[in-house]
């Protein structure tokens, strides 16, 4: 008989939602055979700007979507195992006296009593759209879809199929970071063997 977990997520986008579907799915059977995941979307306030700029903000953003919504479900008495923010953004480098500005998505994973941290990777931004976001103060969104002459960008393949040239979508980026912050909730053994060796 299978066992069902549920999994919030904090936002109701659909890349988003359906990266924590994807993820969850590629490591059910480390749960355990019978482990099956249902995934719901939820708005979240981040608590950050629309673009954050920095990966303190970044993780922040993602933190706080997981808690926020953790409250919320509390408060209604609803049973959720795992409480998942997710955030994407920049993150500004210098590199030989040069700042290199590349977009990162991160999520952050909570079972109620801890929390993990994941990002998905990096890809530097060109200058035009640096310069619409950090220095004119665009909110990323609306720069990609000028950028690219599109409209909804972010719904679909997102700033990291436009820049990748759909090798890397938005959604595959956010699973990426999903899988990476449940890591310590699927491979238990692997970090309590960690924590004991350094302890």
């Amino acid at each position: 008989m299978n066992q069902t977990l549920r999994i919030a997520v904090g936002s109701t986008r659909r890349p988003k939602v359906e990266a924590v579907k994807a993820a969850a799915d590629s490591f059910a059977s480390f749960f355990g055979e019978a482990i099956v995941f249902e995934v719901e979307g939820f708005e979240a306030e981040s608590g950050v700007s629309h673009t954050p700029i920095s990966r303190k903000e970044l993780m922040r953003g993602a933190r706080q979507r997981a808690e926020m919504l953790q409250r919320s479900i509390r408060e209604s008495g609803a049973r959720v195992d795992f409480f998942v923010g997710v955030e994407g953004g920049l993150d500004v480098v210098v590199d030989n006296h040069v700042s290199k500005v590349f977009l990162e998505s991160w999520a952050f994973v909570s079972d109620g009593s801890r929390g993990h941290f994941g990002c998905s990777g990096s890809i530097e931004l060109p200058e035009a759209l640096i310069e619409e976001v950090l220095e004119q103060g665009i909110e990323l969104s609306v720069a990609i879809d000028r950028f690219a002459g599109q409209v909804g960008i972010r719904d679909g393949q997102g700033a990291w199929g436009v820049l990748s040239r759909n090798l890397i979508s938005r959604q595959e980026s956010f699973r990426l970071a999903v899988v990476a912050a449940f890591a310590p909730f699927y491979n238990a053994k692997m970090y309590r063997a960690s924590s004991a060796a350094t302890g």
